[in-house]
């Protein structure tokens, strides 16, 4: 079995970084708020990554898109979210940081963040969506697409139990184990991005592979 798939998912994803996150976006719920929140979060996390894979390579042929092109674009993503990462920020962060922050207000007044922004886009967004679209395109068979979903299913629970052990991970690591955390993931995402890249550009050149 290629878990490689799952190694990057789970280093784009990173659930432990968005932890101080969902702590910050959650001040002032219940318990029965908080745990609606973990598994409406863990659920859209899975519902992304298996659209992703069943549906991406409809999309890409819909819009007339090289899958080559696609992967060089996707490890572009991957490289600025790796980045990211490198400076211990989510992988998926907006620019508009401080936008977001906005949406605690709503969340005080019922409004439901789990959805946005704490899967979209921190949790899973365009890089996610396009290493999954890749990986699926290289899978040869019903059960390599079905792995696919599958990995989403471990992602899901990643995201439900990283979140569910919110505060005593926020406790036990601190702000500096999760900022060394995220940096490590974001070195291993580097790599894996450089990889997907001469892939693409391989195929876009075939005269550089000579």
């Amino acid at each position: 079995m290629n878990l490689k798939p799952l190694i990057t998912l789970l280093a784009i994803v990173n659930p432990l970084a968005i932890v101080p996150f969902f702590i910050h976006y959650t001040q002032g719920f219940d318990r029965v708020q908080r745990r609606r929140t973990i598994m409406v979060s863990a659920f859209s996390a899975f519902v992304v990554i298996a659209a992703s894979a069943l549906l991406g390579l409809q999309i890409l042929d819909f819009f007339g898109i090289t899958l080559a092109s696609f992967q060089v674009g996707g490890s572009l993503l991957l490289l600025l979210s790796a980045m990211n990462m490198l400076n211990a920020q989510p992988a998926e962060a907006k620019a508009q940081t401080h936008e977001l922050e906005d949406g605690a207000e709503k969340a005080a007044h019922g409004a439901s963040i789990a959805v946005v922004p704490l899967t979209i886009p921190l949790l899973t967004g365009p890089a996610t969506m396009s290493t999954v679209v890749i990986y699926a395109q290289q899978a040869k068979n019903f059960w390599q697409h079905m792995a696919l979903v599958g990995y989403g299913v471990v992602i899901a629970l990643a995201v439900a139990l990283s979140f569910s052990l919110a505060q005593p991970i926020a406790r036990v690591l601190g702000k500096t184990g999760i900022n060394v955390m995220t940096r490590l993931m974001g070195l291993i995402l580097a790599a894996l991005a450089v990889e997907v890249m001469a892939d693409g550009l391989g195929k876009l050149f075939p005269g550089w592979l000579r």
